[in-house]
This record gives C-alpha cells, structure tokens and sequence, in this order.
C-alpha cells in the first residue's frame, strides 16, 4: 500500500524565513513610514496616503511581472533564490538610506532631502517587488501538491511570527517614555535592526534550502502521481489548461478579489468607524484588530490539517460563511452599544479563525491549477486579484460611507464576503482531495 505523505515541516518552517522578512519590513514601513511622512515632512493626508498606496499599485504589476520572469529563471541556486537574495539586498540598502534623509531633513529642511527621500521609497518598494511572488512560489516549488494547506499554513504563521518580532523591537526600542515630548524621533536603529532580521532569514534560508535539489526531488514525486497535474498536451508537446480548468482559475481570482474588499474594508477603516458609530478610542478598536490577528495566528496549522483531511474548498466556504456572520454580528454589535464588549471580542477572535480559513487555502488553490513550470506566475495572479482589492475598498468603502453612512461598513463587507461565497461554488478544480473511489476501490485506503 502505498505510504503516506507527511510535510516536512522543519524544511517549510526554513521555506518561511523569506516571509517572516517580507513580513516584518512590512509591519516596519505600515508603522512608521506615514509618522515621517506626517510628522517629518508635514505633508497631508491625502499626499501621504497616495505614497502609502503607491506599494499596493506597484504590487498589481511587479508582482505577476517578477513571478512570471521567475519561471522561466534557470540559475545554479535556483529560479527564486536570485530574485530572494538580490531583493532582499538592495531592499536593505535602501531601507538604511530612508531615516538618513529624514533625519537630514529634521536638523535642515529642504526640497531635495524630500525628493530623495520620495525616490528612494519609490525604488525601495520596487525592489521589495521583485522577490515577493518568487519568495511565495517557493513553498509550492518544494512541496507536494497535496500538502500545500498545511505547508501554507506554516508559511503565514512565519508571516506573523516575523510581524510579532518587529512589533516587540520597537515596543522595546521606542517606548512612549522615550519619545513623548520629542520634536523629532531618530527611527535608524530600528532600521538597522529590520534590516539585521531580514539580512539573518535570508542568509539561513540561502544556507538551508537548496532548492535545485529540493525542486527537482518535488517534481520527480510529482511525475510519479500524473493525476496531481491538470494540464493537458495540446498537441505540440506542449501542455496547456484546459477550458474548465480556466473557468474555475477565473471565479477562484474573483473570489479572492471580492473576500479582499470585504475583510480590508473593515480592516482599514475599523478605528474611524469605531470613534464615528461608538465614540471609541483608538484602544478599543486596535484591540479587537488585534484579536482577529491572534485568532487567525491560532488558527492557521489546524485550519491546515483540517484542509488536508475536508478539503481547501469546502474550508474556505465554511470561512466565507462565518466571516460575514460574524461581520453580520459586527454591525449589530456596533450600532446598539456605546461600548466594546466581551462579545466584540469574541467575534473578532472569530474573524480571525475565518480569515485562516480561508487564507492559508487561496493561494494553494491557485497553484494546484498550473503547471509546475508556472508557480510563479500564478502566485502573480494570486497577488493581482489581492492587491487590486486592496487598492479599490478603502476608496470604495470610504466613499460609500460618506456618501451614505458609517453604518454601511459591515454590510458592506459582509455582502462582499457572501458574493465571494457564491463565485466559490463555480470552482471546480484545485482542491486537495481526490473524487471519491466507487465501488471496490472505495475500500482500499480505509486503514491509512
């Protein structure tokens, strides 16, 4: 009888490190990139905000650009580990480079302090857009296709674990006794240590994972199972999607597109609503951000196992449904209280175990529809259709709610959510369990 598969979780937890550093330059340049803008430059928010948005409209083009250009990569370390290594690089550079100008810019204002400052942001978010897809594609690249749930599953909680370590640094570097009162805050020792974490990971990884070895170890597991590969020879040698194939690629992207407008409607103007529909604070409103985070971060290796044993899709239905109940509940909640409850939390803590179940299978999903050869690619997509929901709900929701009300923003998010309930049941293809054995064969694997 043929043996089980089992993920090989210490080589995925090394696969992870390229995030944990994606992930916490990230939660660095979210935090303290709009205090400089603001603070440092004096600019508005409208001029701060289009530059804080200027990451997630590169995303919709450098993304799919340097996933697809990955593929078709071939080097003695690999298709990714060059865009990994050498975006990490420059990133580092020009991350050191940014609180250089704004102090310069402190001690005495000018116009081409500002400018540099602007360019160097500008090429700092292009070169952290050459590695992410690749980075991404990597796990897919390494693991069997039908362990990518659980594999995912330990790639975000890399994300968060490298989130958490920069929110601990700069808790630790920078508390409120050291920089109340300040007219300008020195941020180049944080710098330098986000830049000392991404420097580490990536230099481990490159050291661990070799990933010729690994990939060509992965595609000959994945020659031996042809029923894992939903290509098809067109003819020419050449192998192609087939039609359906294409169909359920389609309403899969729609899908993370529509989940995406819902969950980061709420996830960006949360805090304003709060203080507009309840009279709440800042604090209030973090903290039950802050749960979700934690639920989610809880939740993402048993919402692997259980993919692996339900399946992707049926999980990520089951996230669909609860994420808009709970932002169902949201709204209730929020319009017939002045204060937040333990029962607000409770449905945040819920928030967050629905978003994992349906985060760590998206992107597994998408990749079990292409071929091998075009992981990166694909993992392009998955970001095109993510960010470009990212670009258009804080617009669409903010402009709704002015227009409207502030009361329309958990309808709003739960209608988003539902109608990605619905486009979900058009996906045929990408799940990780197999059609049901009829008849004689039903019985073969019962005792695995």
């Amino acid at each position: 009888m043929e043996e089980k598969m089992e993920l090989d979780n210490k080589r995925t937890l090394l696969v992870g490190l390229a995030f944990l550093s994606i992930c916490a330059f990230w939660q660095m340049y979210d935090n303290v990139v709009p205090l400089i803008l603001t603070k440092t430059f004096n600019m508005n928010e409208t001029y701060s905000g289009a530059i804080m948005a200027l990451d997630n409209i590169l995303a919709l083009f450098l993304l799919p650009f340097f996933g697809g250009l990955s593929d078709k990569t071939n080097t003695k370390i690999g298709k990714r580990m060059p865009y990994i290594l050498m975006g990490t690089a420059v990133a580092i550079v020009l991350v050191n480079l940014l609180p250089f100008f704004d102090n310069g810019y402190a001690v005495s204002p000018s116009t081409s302090l500002l400018v540099l400052f602007v360019i160097c942001l500008g090429l700092l978010l292009v070169a952290m857009g050459t590695y992410r897809s690749p980075a991404v594609a990597l796990m897919p690249d390494v693991t069997p296709k039908p362990l990518r749930s659980k594999a995912n599953a330990i790639i975000n909680l890399m994300g968060a674990v490298g989130g958490i370590i920069y929110l601990g640094v700069a808790a630790v570097m920078y508390p409120n006794a050291k920089t109340e009162g300040l007219a300008h805050v020195n941020y180049q020792p944080l710098f330098i240590v986000v830049s000392a974490i991404m420097f580490v990971s990536v230099l481990v990884l490159f050291l661990t994972i070799k990933e010729p070895k690994l990939v060509a170890e992965n595609k000959k597991l994945e020659d031996e199972h042809p029923e894992w590969n939903l290509a098809e020879d067109d003819g020419s040698g050449k192998e192609v999607l087939p039609k359906q194939v294409k169909v359920s690629l389609g309403f899969m992207l729609a899908s993370i597109a529509l989940w995406f407008i819902g969950y980061n409607g709420v996830t960006t103007w949360f805090t304003t609503y709060v203080d507009q529909i309840m009279g709440q604070g800042l604090g209030g409103a973090s903290t039950c951000l802050l749960i979700a985070t934690g639920g989610a971060i809880v939740s993402y290796v048993p919402i692997g196992m259980l993919a692996s044993r339900i399946g992707r899709k049926k999980t990520i239905m089951g996230g669909c449904i609860l994420l808009a109940v709970c932002f169902g509940l949201g709204y209730i909640l929020t319009t017939t209280s002045s204060s937040i409850t333990t029962v607000m939390f409770i449905v945040f803590a819920l928030v967050g175990l629905a978003w994992a179940a349906i985060n760590v299978n998206s992107l597994p999903m998408v990749v079990e529809m292409c071929r091998g050869s075009d992981i990166g690619k694909f993992t392009g997509y998955y970001y095109t259709a993510s960010m470009a929901a990212q670009v258009v709900t804080p617009i669409l929701a903010g402009t709704l709610m002015r227009k409207v009300s502030y009361k329309v923003l958990f309808p709003y998010a739960a209608l988003f959510v539902a109608l990605s309930f619905v486009t979900m049941l058009f996906v045929k293809h990408g799940d990780s369990i197999p059609e049901a054995k009829k008849g004689l064969a039903a019985y073969e694997d019962m005792d695995d």
